[in-house]
Protein backbone atom coordinates (compact mmCIF):
# COMPACT_ATOMS: atom_id res chain seq x y z
CA UNK A 1 0.00 0.00 0.00
CA UNK A 2 2.99 2.17 0.79
CA UNK A 3 4.63 1.74 -2.65
CA UNK A 4 0.76 2.35 -4.31
CA UNK A 5 1.44 5.69 -2.57
CA UNK A 6 4.72 6.72 -3.51
CA UNK A 7 3.87 5.99 -7.12
CA UNK A 8 0.47 7.81 -6.72
CA UNK A 9 1.84 10.57 -5.63
CA UNK A 10 5.01 10.63 -7.76
CA UNK A 11 2.20 10.78 -10.83
CA UNK A 12 0.15 13.37 -9.26
CA UNK A 13 3.80 15.43 -9.19
CA UNK A 14 4.61 13.95 -12.84
CA UNK A 15 0.84 15.54 -14.47
CA UNK A 16 1.26 18.81 -12.49
CA UNK A 17 4.89 19.05 -13.90
CA UNK A 18 3.16 18.67 -17.32
CA UNK A 19 0.20 20.80 -16.49
CA UNK A 20 3.46 23.70 -15.67
CA UNK A 21 5.18 23.10 -18.80
CA UNK A 22 2.05 23.22 -21.21
CA UNK A 23 1.09 26.66 -18.98
CA UNK A 24 4.36 27.99 -19.67
CA UNK A 25 3.82 27.48 -23.17
CA UNK A 26 0.42 28.57 -23.31
CA UNK A 27 1.12 31.98 -21.93
CA UNK A 28 3.80 32.84 -24.67
CA UNK A 29 1.01 32.34 -27.41
CA UNK A 30 -0.35 35.63 -25.56
CA UNK A 31 2.81 37.23 -25.87
CA UNK A 32 3.10 36.22 -29.25
CA UNK A 33 -0.45 37.53 -30.85
CA UNK A 34 -1.33 40.72 -28.59
CA UNK A 35 1.02 42.46 -30.11
CA UNK A 36 -1.02 42.54 -33.20
CA UNK A 37 -4.30 43.33 -31.15
CA UNK A 38 -2.08 46.50 -29.62
CA UNK A 39 0.42 47.73 -32.41
CA UNK A 40 -1.71 47.18 -35.07
CA UNK A 41 -5.32 47.18 -34.36
CA UNK A 42 -4.87 49.49 -31.07
CA UNK A 43 -2.51 52.15 -32.07
CA UNK A 44 -1.58 52.40 -35.62
CA UNK A 45 -3.28 51.21 -38.16
CA UNK A 46 -6.57 53.19 -37.20
CA UNK A 47 -5.31 56.71 -37.62
CA UNK A 48 -2.96 55.51 -40.70
CA UNK A 49 -5.74 53.50 -42.55
CA UNK A 50 -8.32 56.68 -42.17
CA UNK A 51 -5.03 58.73 -44.16
CA UNK A 52 -4.84 56.41 -46.28
CA UNK A 53 -8.64 56.36 -47.01
CA UNK A 54 -8.99 60.01 -46.79
CA UNK A 55 -6.26 60.28 -49.64
CA UNK A 56 -8.21 58.09 -52.42
CA UNK A 57 -11.85 59.92 -50.91
CA UNK A 58 -13.12 61.80 -53.68
CA UNK A 59 -14.24 65.28 -53.42
CA UNK A 60 -17.50 64.49 -51.46
CA UNK A 61 -14.45 62.43 -48.45
CA UNK A 62 -16.19 59.45 -49.63
CA UNK A 63 -14.42 55.57 -50.95
CA UNK A 64 -16.47 53.34 -52.74
CA UNK A 65 -14.97 50.02 -52.37
CA UNK A 66 -16.98 47.86 -54.48
CA UNK A 67 -18.90 50.54 -55.04
CA UNK A 68 -20.71 51.44 -51.74
CA UNK A 69 -19.97 55.29 -50.90
CA UNK A 70 -18.25 54.84 -47.60
CA UNK A 71 -17.02 57.86 -45.51
CA UNK A 72 -13.10 57.79 -45.34
CA UNK A 73 -13.34 58.43 -41.48
CA UNK A 74 -16.21 55.39 -41.30
CA UNK A 75 -13.85 53.31 -43.51
CA UNK A 76 -11.52 51.77 -40.50
CA UNK A 77 -14.87 50.91 -38.40
CA UNK A 78 -16.50 49.47 -40.86
CA UNK A 79 -13.78 47.32 -42.15
CA UNK A 80 -13.61 45.77 -38.62
CA UNK A 81 -17.06 45.02 -38.91
CA UNK A 82 -16.42 42.89 -42.10
CA UNK A 83 -13.47 41.64 -40.97
CA UNK A 84 -15.62 40.23 -37.26
CA UNK A 85 -18.30 39.04 -40.10
CA UNK A 86 -16.03 36.96 -42.07
CA UNK A 87 -14.29 35.46 -38.61
CA UNK A 88 -18.38 33.91 -38.04
CA UNK A 89 -18.24 31.88 -41.18
CA UNK A 90 -14.56 30.11 -40.12
CA UNK A 91 -14.71 30.01 -36.21
CA UNK A 92 -16.83 27.05 -36.49
CA UNK A 93 -15.16 25.14 -38.96
CA UNK A 94 -11.48 25.28 -36.91
CA UNK A 95 -13.44 24.58 -33.74
CA UNK A 96 -15.31 21.14 -35.54
CA UNK A 97 -11.98 20.17 -37.05
CA UNK A 98 -10.19 20.66 -33.82
CA UNK A 99 -12.43 18.54 -31.66
CA UNK A 100 -13.33 15.75 -33.97
CA UNK A 101 -9.55 15.39 -35.01
CA UNK A 102 -7.54 16.28 -31.62
CA UNK A 103 -5.36 18.06 -34.01
CA UNK A 104 -5.72 21.84 -32.45
CA UNK A 105 -1.94 22.47 -33.04
CA UNK A 106 -1.64 22.28 -37.06
CA UNK A 107 -4.92 24.54 -36.85
CA UNK A 108 -3.50 26.74 -34.44
CA UNK A 109 -0.21 26.99 -36.59
CA UNK A 110 -2.08 27.60 -39.90
CA UNK A 111 -4.56 30.75 -38.18
CA UNK A 112 -1.21 31.86 -36.58
CA UNK A 113 1.13 32.45 -39.65
CA UNK A 114 -1.46 33.51 -41.96
CA UNK A 115 -2.54 36.38 -39.63
CA UNK A 116 1.11 36.98 -39.00
CA UNK A 117 1.95 37.03 -43.18
CA UNK A 118 -1.17 39.04 -43.56
CA UNK A 119 0.54 41.59 -40.58
CA UNK A 120 3.79 41.68 -41.83
CA UNK A 121 2.01 41.98 -45.32
CA UNK A 122 1.28 45.76 -44.07
CA UNK A 123 4.49 47.00 -44.70
CA UNK A 124 3.23 47.29 -48.34
CA UNK A 125 0.75 49.91 -47.21
CA UNK A 126 0.98 53.27 -48.66
CA UNK A 127 -0.23 55.69 -50.97
CA UNK A 128 -3.80 55.48 -51.44
CA UNK A 129 -3.95 51.74 -50.69
CA UNK A 130 -7.09 51.62 -48.55
CA UNK A 131 -8.42 48.63 -50.29
CA UNK A 132 -5.13 46.77 -49.63
CA UNK A 133 -5.08 47.71 -46.33
CA UNK A 134 -8.74 46.71 -45.52
CA UNK A 135 -7.94 43.50 -46.66
CA UNK A 136 -4.98 42.61 -44.85
CA UNK A 137 -7.05 43.56 -41.88
CA UNK A 138 -9.51 41.28 -42.79
CA UNK A 139 -7.08 38.58 -42.88
CA UNK A 140 -5.33 39.00 -39.96
CA UNK A 141 -8.34 39.71 -37.62
CA UNK A 142 -10.33 36.30 -38.64
CA UNK A 143 -6.92 34.75 -38.53
CA UNK A 144 -6.09 35.92 -34.74
CA UNK A 145 -10.25 34.92 -34.19
CA UNK A 146 -9.53 31.61 -35.58
CA UNK A 147 -6.49 30.61 -33.28
CA UNK A 148 -7.83 32.24 -30.43
CA UNK A 149 -10.70 29.45 -31.07
CA UNK A 150 -7.89 26.82 -30.86
CA UNK A 151 -6.05 28.60 -28.16
CA UNK A 152 -8.38 29.11 -25.23
CA UNK A 153 -9.78 26.07 -25.39
CA UNK A 154 -6.64 24.41 -23.99
CA UNK A 155 -7.46 26.41 -20.96
CA UNK A 156 -9.79 23.39 -19.11
CA UNK A 157 -6.84 20.87 -20.50
CA UNK A 158 -3.97 22.43 -19.00
CA UNK A 159 -5.10 23.97 -15.66
CA UNK A 160 -7.35 22.77 -12.72
CA UNK A 161 -10.54 24.21 -11.96
CA UNK A 162 -9.02 25.89 -9.09
CA UNK A 163 -5.94 27.41 -11.32
CA UNK A 164 -7.91 28.35 -14.10
CA UNK A 165 -8.44 31.94 -12.93
CA UNK A 166 -5.16 32.33 -12.26
CA UNK A 167 -4.01 30.87 -15.30
CA UNK A 168 -5.91 32.64 -17.46
CA UNK A 169 -5.11 35.89 -15.46
CA UNK A 170 -1.47 35.19 -16.42
CA UNK A 171 -1.74 34.92 -20.28
CA UNK A 172 -3.75 38.01 -20.52
CA UNK A 173 -0.64 39.48 -18.18
CA UNK A 174 2.00 38.43 -20.61
CA UNK A 175 -0.05 39.46 -23.45
CA UNK A 176 -0.38 43.02 -22.11
CA UNK A 177 3.59 43.17 -21.01
CA UNK A 178 4.28 42.27 -24.68
CA UNK A 179 2.33 45.05 -26.32
CA UNK A 180 4.24 47.45 -23.83
CA UNK A 181 7.62 45.82 -24.81
CA UNK A 182 6.62 46.77 -28.04
CA UNK A 183 5.05 49.86 -28.01
CA UNK A 184 8.63 51.13 -26.63
CA UNK A 185 10.37 50.15 -29.57
CA UNK A 186 7.52 51.59 -31.56
CA UNK A 187 7.34 54.61 -29.70
CA UNK A 188 11.49 54.76 -29.87
CA UNK A 189 11.48 54.24 -33.90
CA UNK A 190 8.51 56.76 -34.39
CA UNK A 191 10.02 59.71 -32.28
CA UNK A 192 13.35 59.08 -34.08
CA UNK A 193 12.28 58.01 -37.56
CA UNK A 194 14.64 60.54 -39.10
CA UNK A 195 17.74 59.29 -36.68
CA UNK A 196 17.29 55.77 -38.67
CA UNK A 197 16.99 57.52 -41.78
CA UNK A 198 13.19 57.02 -42.60
CA UNK A 199 10.25 58.68 -43.34
CA UNK A 200 7.71 58.38 -40.51
CA UNK A 201 4.99 56.95 -42.63
CA UNK A 202 7.81 54.11 -43.58
CA UNK A 203 8.20 53.96 -39.19
CA UNK A 204 4.46 53.20 -38.91
CA UNK A 205 4.58 50.62 -41.86
CA UNK A 206 7.63 48.76 -40.21
CA UNK A 207 5.94 48.96 -36.68
CA UNK A 208 3.13 47.54 -38.67
CA UNK A 209 5.07 44.56 -40.24
CA UNK A 210 7.50 43.99 -37.14
CA UNK A 211 4.30 43.04 -34.94
CA UNK A 212 3.78 40.23 -37.84
CA UNK A 213 7.29 38.72 -37.66
CA UNK A 214 6.55 39.02 -33.85
CA UNK A 215 4.05 36.82 -33.67
CA UNK A 216 5.28 34.57 -36.67
CA UNK A 217 9.04 33.91 -34.49
CA UNK A 218 6.93 33.78 -30.76
CA UNK A 219 4.20 31.23 -31.83
CA UNK A 220 7.09 28.77 -32.14
CA UNK A 221 7.02 28.64 -28.62
CA UNK A 222 3.10 27.16 -27.48
CA UNK A 223 3.63 24.86 -30.88
CA UNK A 224 6.55 23.14 -29.25
CA UNK A 225 5.01 22.83 -25.62
CA UNK A 226 1.37 22.58 -25.78
CA UNK A 227 0.22 19.08 -26.66
CA UNK A 228 -2.46 17.28 -28.88
CA UNK A 229 -4.91 15.35 -26.59
CA UNK A 230 -6.64 12.13 -28.72
CA UNK A 231 -9.96 12.91 -30.12
CA UNK A 232 -13.56 10.82 -28.60
CA UNK A 233 -13.88 8.52 -31.17
CA UNK A 234 -16.73 10.01 -33.69
CA UNK A 235 -18.28 8.12 -36.58
CA UNK A 236 -18.42 11.46 -38.95
CA UNK A 237 -16.59 14.35 -39.02
CA UNK A 238 -18.78 17.05 -38.57
CA UNK A 239 -18.81 20.42 -40.85
CA UNK A 240 -18.25 23.66 -39.12
CA UNK A 241 -21.62 24.91 -39.75
CA UNK A 242 -23.29 21.65 -38.67
CA UNK A 243 -21.55 21.63 -35.49
CA UNK A 244 -22.18 25.06 -34.52
CA UNK A 245 -25.69 24.30 -34.79
CA UNK A 246 -25.25 21.16 -32.48
CA UNK A 247 -23.18 23.14 -30.14
CA UNK A 248 -25.83 25.75 -29.83
CA UNK A 249 -28.36 22.58 -29.59
CA UNK A 250 -26.45 21.53 -26.69
CA UNK A 251 -25.63 24.58 -24.98
CA UNK A 252 -29.96 24.38 -24.96
CA UNK A 253 -29.43 21.38 -21.97
CA UNK A 254 -27.14 24.22 -20.39
CA UNK A 255 -29.53 27.48 -20.21
CA UNK A 256 -27.54 29.61 -17.67
CA UNK A 257 -24.29 28.66 -19.97
CA UNK A 258 -25.87 30.31 -22.77
CA UNK A 259 -27.22 33.15 -20.30
CA UNK A 260 -23.25 34.16 -19.88
CA UNK A 261 -22.55 33.82 -23.50
CA UNK A 262 -25.07 36.18 -24.58
CA UNK A 263 -24.31 38.85 -21.74
CA UNK A 264 -20.54 38.01 -22.75
CA UNK A 265 -21.88 39.22 -26.15
CA UNK A 266 -23.00 42.59 -25.34
CA UNK A 267 -20.33 44.21 -22.90
CA UNK A 268 -17.61 42.40 -24.90
CA UNK A 269 -18.82 44.10 -27.99
CA UNK A 270 -17.87 47.21 -26.01
CA UNK A 271 -14.78 46.39 -24.59
CA UNK A 272 -13.43 45.18 -28.71
CA UNK A 273 -14.71 48.46 -30.10
CA UNK A 274 -12.97 50.76 -27.46
CA UNK A 275 -9.88 48.98 -27.85
CA UNK A 276 -10.19 49.36 -31.85
CA UNK A 277 -11.21 52.51 -31.87
CA UNK A 278 -9.44 54.54 -29.21
CA UNK A 279 -6.61 55.75 -31.35
CA UNK A 280 -8.82 57.29 -34.10
CA UNK A 281 -11.31 59.35 -31.54
CA UNK A 282 -7.65 60.38 -29.78
CA UNK A 283 -6.46 60.74 -33.60
CA UNK A 284 -9.52 62.86 -35.25
CA UNK A 285 -11.78 64.18 -32.22
CA UNK A 286 -9.29 65.42 -30.04
CA UNK A 287 -6.46 66.18 -32.19
CA UNK A 288 -3.92 64.36 -30.53
CA UNK A 289 -0.16 63.31 -32.10
CA UNK A 290 0.70 60.13 -32.91
CA UNK A 291 3.34 60.06 -30.28
CA UNK A 292 0.86 60.56 -27.32
CA UNK A 293 -1.54 58.34 -28.61
CA UNK A 294 1.30 55.37 -28.31
CA UNK A 295 2.49 56.78 -24.89
CA UNK A 296 -1.48 56.19 -24.17
CA UNK A 297 -1.64 52.72 -25.50
CA UNK A 298 1.92 52.35 -23.82
CA UNK A 299 0.18 53.28 -20.15
CA UNK A 300 -3.01 50.95 -20.86
CA UNK A 301 -0.71 48.05 -21.54
CA UNK A 302 1.63 48.99 -18.13
CA UNK A 303 -1.89 48.91 -15.82
CA UNK A 304 -3.44 45.78 -18.20
CA UNK A 305 -0.62 43.18 -16.63
CA UNK A 306 -1.33 44.69 -12.93
CA UNK A 307 -5.03 45.27 -13.16
CA UNK A 308 -5.21 41.54 -14.80
CA UNK A 309 -3.23 40.01 -11.73
CA UNK A 310 -4.99 42.35 -9.58
CA UNK A 311 -8.57 41.63 -10.70
CA UNK A 312 -7.16 37.67 -10.61
CA UNK A 313 -6.71 38.20 -6.76
CA UNK A 314 -10.24 39.91 -6.10
CA UNK A 315 -11.47 36.89 -7.87
CA UNK A 316 -10.44 35.01 -5.35
CA UNK A 317 -12.05 36.98 -2.55
CA UNK A 318 -15.30 37.78 -4.27
CA UNK A 319 -15.49 35.14 -6.75
CA UNK A 320 -15.02 36.03 -10.75
CA UNK A 321 -18.72 37.41 -11.18
CA UNK A 322 -19.17 39.95 -8.99
CA UNK A 323 -15.14 41.08 -10.27
CA UNK A 324 -16.72 41.44 -13.46
CA UNK A 325 -19.84 43.30 -12.90
CA UNK A 326 -17.73 45.67 -10.75
CA UNK A 327 -15.28 45.93 -13.90
CA UNK A 328 -18.20 46.98 -15.91
CA UNK A 329 -19.46 49.49 -13.93
CA UNK A 330 -15.55 51.05 -13.96
CA UNK A 331 -15.99 50.76 -17.90
CA UNK A 332 -19.56 52.58 -17.74
CA UNK A 333 -18.01 55.46 -15.65
CA UNK A 334 -14.63 55.66 -17.79
CA UNK A 335 -16.06 55.67 -21.05
CA UNK A 336 -18.41 57.99 -20.19
CA UNK A 337 -16.31 60.73 -18.73
CA UNK A 338 -14.46 59.99 -22.38
CA UNK A 339 -17.31 62.06 -23.72
CA UNK A 340 -16.04 65.25 -22.24
CA UNK A 341 -12.52 65.16 -22.77
CA UNK A 342 -11.31 68.48 -23.92
CA UNK A 343 -9.53 68.40 -27.17
CA UNK A 344 -5.58 68.97 -27.08
CA UNK A 345 -5.46 68.25 -23.59
CA UNK A 346 -2.75 64.83 -23.12
CA UNK A 347 -3.30 64.62 -19.47
CA UNK A 348 -6.94 63.72 -19.53
CA UNK A 349 -6.87 61.31 -22.82
CA UNK A 350 -4.25 59.58 -19.78
CA UNK A 351 -6.05 59.38 -17.39
CA UNK A 352 -8.78 57.87 -19.64
CA UNK A 353 -5.98 55.19 -20.89
CA UNK A 354 -5.63 54.50 -17.16
CA UNK A 355 -9.12 53.71 -16.34
CA UNK A 356 -9.09 51.67 -19.25
CA UNK A 357 -5.97 49.89 -18.20
CA UNK A 358 -6.51 48.71 -15.04
CA UNK A 359 -9.80 47.04 -15.85
CA UNK A 360 -9.54 45.85 -19.37
CA UNK A 361 -7.19 42.61 -18.89
CA UNK A 362 -9.15 41.74 -15.55
CA UNK A 363 -12.15 41.56 -17.43
CA UNK A 364 -11.16 39.60 -20.82
CA UNK A 365 -9.09 37.22 -18.42
CA UNK A 366 -11.61 36.52 -15.99
CA UNK A 367 -14.59 35.94 -18.45
CA UNK A 368 -12.30 33.35 -19.93
CA UNK A 369 -12.01 31.25 -17.24
CA UNK A 370 -15.53 31.52 -15.79
CA UNK A 371 -16.52 30.45 -19.01
CA UNK A 372 -14.41 27.52 -19.01
CA UNK A 373 -16.28 26.39 -15.83
CA UNK A 374 -19.12 26.41 -17.69
CA UNK A 375 -17.65 23.44 -21.01
CA UNK A 376 -18.90 20.49 -20.42
CA UNK A 377 -16.17 17.96 -20.59
CA UNK A 378 -14.69 16.89 -24.08
CA UNK A 379 -16.74 19.68 -25.86
CA UNK A 380 -13.97 22.72 -25.32
CA UNK A 381 -12.98 23.69 -28.84
CA UNK A 382 -16.93 23.47 -29.97
CA UNK A 383 -17.48 25.23 -26.97
CA UNK A 384 -14.89 27.54 -27.12
CA UNK A 385 -16.00 28.04 -31.10
CA UNK A 386 -19.15 29.86 -29.82
CA UNK A 387 -17.14 32.06 -27.04
CA UNK A 388 -14.95 33.15 -29.71
CA UNK A 389 -18.01 34.16 -31.99
CA UNK A 390 -19.47 35.88 -28.88
CA UNK A 391 -15.29 37.43 -28.15
CA UNK A 392 -14.12 38.49 -31.81
CA UNK A 393 -16.90 37.01 -33.96
CA UNK A 394 -19.79 39.35 -33.03
CA UNK A 395 -18.13 42.20 -31.89
CA UNK A 396 -18.78 44.07 -35.04
CA UNK A 397 -22.09 45.50 -34.06
CA UNK A 398 -20.18 48.16 -31.56
CA UNK A 399 -17.83 48.93 -34.83
CA UNK A 400 -20.84 49.14 -37.13
CA UNK A 401 -22.54 51.68 -34.71
CA UNK A 402 -19.46 53.88 -34.08
CA UNK A 403 -18.75 54.19 -37.68
CA UNK A 404 -22.83 54.90 -38.54
CA UNK A 405 -23.31 57.35 -35.52
CA UNK A 406 -19.73 59.56 -37.30
CA UNK A 407 -20.71 59.06 -41.05
CA UNK A 408 -24.52 60.92 -39.65
CA UNK A 409 -23.46 62.90 -36.66
CA UNK A 410 -19.78 63.95 -37.83
CA UNK A 411 -19.09 63.34 -34.39
CA UNK A 412 -16.63 60.65 -33.19
CA UNK A 413 -18.06 62.09 -29.23
CA UNK A 414 -21.67 61.25 -30.09
CA UNK A 415 -19.63 57.74 -31.60
CA UNK A 416 -17.80 57.13 -28.57
CA UNK A 417 -20.61 57.74 -25.70
CA UNK A 418 -22.94 55.34 -27.80
CA UNK A 419 -20.48 52.89 -26.44
CA UNK A 420 -21.70 53.03 -23.42
CA UNK A 421 -24.71 50.79 -23.82
CA UNK A 422 -22.96 47.84 -24.52
CA UNK A 423 -21.82 47.79 -20.69
CA UNK A 424 -24.98 48.61 -19.07
CA UNK A 425 -26.80 46.06 -20.87
CA UNK A 426 -24.17 43.35 -20.50
CA UNK A 427 -24.13 43.97 -16.34
CA UNK A 428 -27.79 43.65 -16.54
CA UNK A 429 -27.73 40.03 -17.90
CA UNK A 430 -24.50 38.67 -16.57
CA UNK A 431 -26.28 39.69 -12.68
CA UNK A 432 -29.05 37.57 -13.52
CA UNK A 433 -26.82 34.59 -14.61
CA UNK A 434 -26.53 32.06 -11.58
CA UNK A 435 -22.97 30.91 -11.79
CA UNK A 436 -22.81 28.01 -9.07
CA UNK A 437 -26.00 26.08 -10.85
CA UNK A 438 -24.25 26.64 -14.36
CA UNK A 439 -20.99 24.91 -13.49
CA UNK A 440 -23.40 22.06 -11.64
CA UNK A 441 -25.44 21.96 -14.88
CA UNK A 442 -21.88 21.48 -16.81
CA UNK A 443 -20.98 18.47 -14.68
CA UNK A 444 -17.81 20.40 -13.30
CA UNK A 445 -16.55 20.70 -9.49
CA UNK A 446 -17.63 24.20 -8.26
CA UNK A 447 -15.08 26.30 -7.40
CA UNK A 448 -15.16 27.80 -3.34
CA UNK A 449 -15.32 31.06 -5.29
CA UNK A 450 -16.94 31.94 -8.63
Amino acid sequence: MGDDTVRAERTADEEAAGRRREQHGWYVYDWACSVYSTSVLTVFLGPYLTEIAKAAADADGYVHPLGVPVSAGSFFAYTVSVSVLVSIFVMPLAGAAADRSGRKKPLLAAAAYLGAGATAGMFFLDGDRYLLGGFLLIVANASLAVSMVLYNSYLPQIATPQERDAVSSRGWAFGYAAGALVLVANLVLFLAHDTFGVSEATAVRICLASAGVWWGAFTLVPLRRLRDRKAPPSETAGRGWRQLASTVRDMRQHPHTLAFLLAYLVYNDGVQTVISQASVYGSEELGLGQSTLIVAVLLVQLLAVAGALGMGRLARTYGAKRTILGSLVAWTVTIGAGYFLPSGAPVWFFVLASGIGLVLGGTQALSRSLFSHLVPAGKEAEYFSAYEISDRGMAWLGPLLFGLTYQLTGSYRDAIISLVAFFVIGFVLLARVPVRRAVRDAGNPVPDRI
